[in-house]
């Protein structure tokens, strides 16, 4: 049975995002250098501050963002559609044992679980730029390894084109599953080449740490050109496909939410202004950059395209 559409008014409305101030007020989050997240206070007491990250900026000397901030401001609707409360209704949610399944169109599909992926795969630490859809930004120290080494490892066949994610699916653990304006569970997909550009990543920790719940443990893509709701949580099965995949968020608001989903700061959302971004943690807006400042890296998959109709 088709699942409704979903309304605009089920997402953040346009003016919470237009006003920083407005925006953070109504989502709990109150500024002074650092943010204390009030709403989510047992969990971050719970998660005392990790040892420092070998480095804690990015590239362009961007501060990486607090432990605190990225553990208790986050977007994750299978538990809640508030960003402040995400951490204290994951608390719970079970990530061992996990297993995640890699198959479709290959030649040698596999099975990890999570032992598997840290005995196969190097972790290193990425600190790459986040840019939500909703207009705010962080600077995230992820620990993980390239998707492109595992995806090697079961060897594409010619026919796959894409590549398809789908995340946990236990509306008993995740309450919000039970809402049926989405079409459950989480998908997403990127096109294989992109899959296979080196800053694509799985990622099972932040500033060194495992990754907890409400960040997408035990294991999440991390696609930091694309907006943040690309980077899908808690993966579990991986499949070349040769179709491009209908993502959760096409499915409910395709008006609204394209497959790419490119960061682009001349292409608007239909109901607010992508051209500038609030960085949790720091003062004022500042300018978004297309692809969120890697065009050096990734501009060339996209050579001969529209960016503006790629949405």
């Amino acid at each position: 049975m088709e699942t409704n559409k979903l309304s605009s008014s089920e997402i953040t409305p346009e003016q919470d995002y237009i006003s920083r101030r407005s925006f953070l007020k109504k989502a709990g989050v109150f500024s002074a250098g650092a943010m204390l997240l009030a709403a989510c206070g047992p969990a971050t007491s719970a998660s005392p501050t990790p040892p420092a990250s070998k480095s804690n900026t990015d590239e362009r000397g961007n501060p990486a963002t607090s432990y605190e901030n990225i553990t208790s401001y986050c977007n994750y609707y299978e538990f809640s559609n508030s960003k402040v409360l995400v951490a204290s209704y994951s608390k719970d949610f079970v990530t061992n044992p996990w297993n995640v399944v890699v198959g479709g169109l290959v030649n040698n599909p596999k099975t990890y679980d999570l032992d598997s992926l840290h005995k196969h795969f190097s972790l290193q630490e990425r600190i790459y730029r986040m840019r939500c859809v909703e207009t705010w930004s962080m600077v995230i120290p992820w620990t993980g390894f390239p998707l492109a080494q595992m995806l090697k490892e079961v060897e594409p066949k010619p026919e796959a084109k894409f590549v398809r994610f789908e995340a946990f699916y236990d509306p008993k653990q995740m309450p919000g599953q039970l809402r049926t304006e989405f079409q459950w569970p989480y998908i997403e997909g990127l096109r294989l080449d992109e899959a296979m550009n080196d800053l694509a990543m799985l990622a099972t920790g932040i500033y060194g740490k495992d990754l907890l719940p409400q960040n997408g443990a035990p294991i999440r893509l991390v696609v930091p050109w694309k907006y943040g709701f690309k980077s899908i949580k808690a993966v579990v099965k991986i499949d070349l496909v040769s179709e491009m995949p209908k993502s959760l968020w096409m499915a409910a608001a395709p008006d609204e939410y394209g497959f790419y989903a490119n960061v682009n700061p001349n292409v608007s959302h239909p109901r607010w202004s992508q051209a500038t971004e609030d960085r949790i943690g720091a003062p004022g807006r500042r300018q978004t950059e297309l692809f969120n400042g890697y065009q050096n890296q990734v501009a060339a998959l996209y050579q001969g395209m529209d960016l503006a109709k790629s949405f």
